[in-house]
């Protein structure tokens, strides 16, 4: 078995995810209630045997900290860990890092070592569920420098990604970023029947988009950084690559979805709770981990839901209507609320009676959201105080919010109240 060092980039200040990313890195964003995105590549690398792992982040890493303190623990005689590497001064560098591969170059004196034979580069904010050791295999046999995931999509999937060329043993030749000429699409068509060769039923997926996953030979990885200034793998290693080193695609026919945008975030979760979701967090033997709680069982009293997911420690008031929504851990929602298509990222915290009464008493609603509120399409981070008879339903049709309002932006005509956010008695967006 080869030794493999995981990298997880956990990426920059996060602007697509905005007011998401306010106050934490995008790999702590809370998914699907009661985890977080980090998980995501962390679960991947354990169920495949990997459990070296580095997170590299910069932006509010606290958050991002805590979580993975208090949720990966290994036994200290098999040589695990997760850890995070967050952006520092030293004598070299003084700044931030200035991509992807940077942030990577920062840290070679981890990268180096000669333990390890492999680097798995991985994103932090995709949603997926793969078996590493089948790529690790595809690198071996086909004795590549570098090996990329690459993704069957259709000619639309493929204006929108990066796309790669292959020859008939699966070496890249060429990749383009986002082609949108029908010349530039022309060029990276691969036959169908090559893809169906591979065991893969093409369908009309005639294109092989770049997953951003790769994996590199420790000394090929070391090479390439410490030779040029790059600073991103997607827009510079990896088409540098193609040109000097023998780069490998692994094929990957599952449910991927980069989810760095609200609205991809949204319809990402949301679609978590249909009656067959295309992507399940506990599967036998294979389950995403997360940080353990300790809460009680929820509590509902005269409430219709439909489709969605209730977290644990939550309580919900008489006659609500829930539909087609998430609800996070320690949720506590009044009476005859209905709520559609929304995720309600919950609470951090249960709400004292000493810190109700003192916001009564500031004029402040409790943490949570008020009787005969109406919430749809909408996003409600972390520790909410949503008053009585609130609409929030965009019902102007808004795409995107220009400048930021006190109590919400809407992108992708999503509205989002943002972590600790306060909406006053009857307000209406």
């Amino acid at each position: 078995m080869p030794s493999v060092l995981s990298l997880i980039l956990g990426g920059g200040r996060g602007t697509r995810l905005y007011p998401l990313t306010k106050t934490r890195s995008k790999p702590a964003v809370p998914i699907a209630g009661k985890y977080r995105l980090i998980d995501i590549p962390i679960s991947n690398c354990i169920h495949s045997g990997l459990t070296q792992i580095f997170v590299l982040t910069q932006f509010n890493s606290v958050s991002l900290h805590r979580h993975i303190a208090n949720t990966y623990k290994f036994d200290p005689f098999s040589g695990g860990f997760v850890e995070i590497l967050a952006a520092q001064q030293t004598m070299q560098h003084e700044g931030w890092y200035q991509g992807t591969a940077d942030a990577v170059r920062r840290n070679i004196e981890y990268v180096s070592s000669k333990k390890y034979d492999m680097v798995l580069i991985l994103s932090g904010d995709q949603l997926y569920r793969m078996n590493f050791q089948e790529m690790i295999r595809t690198h071996l046999v086909s004795k590549a420098d570098v090996t990329i995931a690459a993704l069957p999509v259709n000619e639309f999937q493929a204006r929108s990604l990066g796309v790669m060329h292959i020859d008939m043993g699966g070496q890249v030749t060429s990749f383009e970023e986002k082609p949108k000429s029908p010349e530039a699409l022309a060029r990276m068509r691969v036959e169908p029947h090559w893809i169906d060769q591979q065991g893969i039923r093409s369908n009309g997926r005639n294109y092989l988009a770049s997953m951003g996953i790769y994996l590199f030979s420790r000394q090929t990885l070391v090479d390439m950084l410490t030779s040029d200034n790059a600073t991103d793998f997607g827009r510079e290693v990896f088409p540098a690559a193609i040109s000097k080193r023998k780069v490998q695609a692994h094929l990957f026919d599952g449910y991927w979805e980069d989810i760095g945008t609200v609205g991809a975030f949204h319809q990402a979760n949301i679609d978590l709770t249909k009656p067959t979701p295309p992507f399940e967090f506990v599967v036998e033997g294979n389950p995403v981990f997360t940080r353990p709680r300790y809460l009680p069982c929820s509590r509902l009293e005269k409430v219709e839901i439909t489709n969605s997911l209730i977290s644990d420690g939550c309580v919900i008031g008489k006659g609500c209507v829930i539909e087609n929504s998430i609800i996070g851990v320690r949720a506590v929602i009044g009476e005859n609320v209905t709520i559609r298509n929304s995720y309600i990222m919950g609470s951090d915290d249960y709400e004292t009676t000493v810190e109700s009464n003192a916001a009564i008493a500031a004029g402040t609603p409790r943490k949570g959201i008020g009787s005969g509120s109406v919430i749809e399409n909408a996003i409600i981070d972390k520790n909410p105080r949503i008053g009585r008879n609130v609409r929030i339903t965009n019902a102007a049709g808004i795409v995107e919010t220009s400048v930021e309002a006190p109590t919400h932006t809407i992108s992708d005509k999503i509205v989002v109240i943002p972590r600790g956010g306060v909406i006053k008695d009857g307000f209406e967006v």
